[in-house]
């Protein structure tokens, strides 16, 4: 049987709009062989069904099914935590979508819940809000620590930035969902139906997708086709199966 893969979306498959060269080729090479893999993506910005039409329009031929983001697995613990609560959201659609489905009202009503995700138009007034419910004690959560990510025009700000801000101002540190947390990793192979024993993350950082890997004892393939440099591994206390150029490399 093939191994199964949990695979990183930006900085693996796509850069920005634009794919990865051969990135094509490997997802033609997971269908061929028939394995079971999961697009693992820390980006809460869109829906997987978004996120399925982002990925065809690059020429990736990945349906929605095969998606999972950490405003999935977010929504999914605040469900477990909580069922049918309350959240203050700053995020995009991805993310209130999310909370939606699992049953929480979207409030800043006195929520059970501060919840930031990835996003390109908040505001200095969400923040201070945000600030404010958290420090009167509603609980606070976050997507996933990434301060920045990568786009074919360069760094962009991440969630762990806007979390920074909030968890400062407040003085209350927030409970992050998505990679390097291994809760993520856990709830995508209950998703996909698979064993830890026979599965493979890919991904290109370190300080994500890698130790997340590790924790949950998966194989780890290190792809230096995003955010981190070859010369960097060296310095982390942990290493990846195996580090290559990009997935045009990984033989199914």
């Amino acid at each position: 049987m093939p191994k199964n893969y949990l695979i990183d979306m930006d900085g693996v498959l796509v850069s920005g709009s634009r794919p990865i060269p051969g990135a094509d080729g490997f997802i033609h090479r997971l269908q061929e062989a028939q394995a079971q893999y999961l697009v693992l993506t820390n980006n809460s910005r869109y829906t997987p069904r978004d996120l399925a039409h982002k990925l065809q329009s690059a020429g990736l031929d990945i349906p929605a099914e095969r998606i999972f983001t950490s405003a999935m697995a977010t929504a999914r613990f605040l469900s477990l935590q909580r069922p049918n609560g309350t959240a203050f959201v700053i995020g995009e659609s991805g993310m209130t979508l999310a909370v939606h489905e699992v049953g929480y009202i979207i409030t800043e009503r006195n929520p059970d819940y501060v919840v930031i995700g990835e996003t390109d138009t908040y505001n200095m007034d969400q923040l201070t809000r945000a600030a404010r419910l958290v420090h009167e004690g509603a609980r606070f959560i976050a997507t996933n620590p990434d301060a920045n990510g990568p786009s074919e025009h360069g760094l962009v700000p991440g969630c762990g930035a806007l979390a920074a801000l909030v968890e400062r101002a407040s003085g209350k540190a927030a409970f992050y969902v998505g990679k390097p947390n291994p809760l993520m990793m856990r709830m995508a192979l209950k998703y996909l139906g698979v064993h830890s024993d026979n599965t493979v993350m890919v991904g290109d950082r370190m300080d994500t997708d890698v130790v997340a890997g590790v924790q949950t004892g998966l194989d780890t393939i290190l792809v230096l086709s995003g955010i981190t440099r070859a010369e960097e591994v060296e310095r982390y206390p942990y290493r990846p199966t195996q580090v290559l150029d990009s997935v045009a490399s990984i033989q199914v």
